[in-house]
């Protein structure tokens, strides 16, 4: 995960702040987990402490101790999404964000993308390539489908929700 890599890098975040996914026990910046507990355990959204972490990385408290432009860009979108999936929640990772398959073929023709979420987090599947295309980002038991006509080639199937591509959320379609 480029998230988690940039996070518990050295010299960046982990080394101000307490994140247990992240394996880091920084005491000067807030401690993570302790911060975000309470808003996730009443219903605050992943895409919200998304923003409000890509908000302090971008502007952060004048006088305060974290300095501004550690991570800039979609690395700064790859940290705050994996702040915003690991604070305050159990258990370890598992390794970079990833579908059941990353290598898929298919004939050419009419393609239909079925990808079940059973993540606690949100996922979709998405296609670039000659042909494009995308399902819907979808929770927990959902279900992101969408069909493609599909001519032969090589393919790339991603998730499109920030971060989760560069997370290694992706693979390669080969149509014949």
């Amino acid at each position: 995960m480029n998230g988690k890599r940039l996070f518990a890098g050295k010299g960046t975040c982990g080394s101000c702040h307490t994140l247990a996914r992240a394996n880091t026990k920084g005491t000067v910046g807030p401690n993570l987990d302790a911060a975000f507990a309470t808003d996730k355990r009443d219903g605050l959204g992943q895409s919200s402490i998304e923003g409000l972490v890509l908000d302090q990385i971008a502007y952060p408290r004048n006088g305060g101790a974290m300095p501004g432009g550690l991570v800039k860009g979609q690395n700064a979108k790859d940290v705050a999404a994996y702040v915003a999936y690991a604070a305050a929640r159990a258990g370890q990772d598992t390794g970079a964000l990833a579908y059941v398959t990353d290598k898929a073929s298919a004939k050419a023709g009419t393609v239909k993308f079925v990808m079940p979420n059973k993540s606690p987090i949100q996922h979709n599947i998405a296609l670039k390539g000659p042909v494009t295309g995308a399902g819907p980002i979808v929770g927990s038991g959902g279900m992101s489908t969408f069909t493609a006509n599909l001519k032969p080639g090589t393919y790339e199937f991603y998730c499109q929700v920030p971060g989760h591509e560069a997370a290694g959320m992706k693979g390669t379609l080969t149509v014949k």
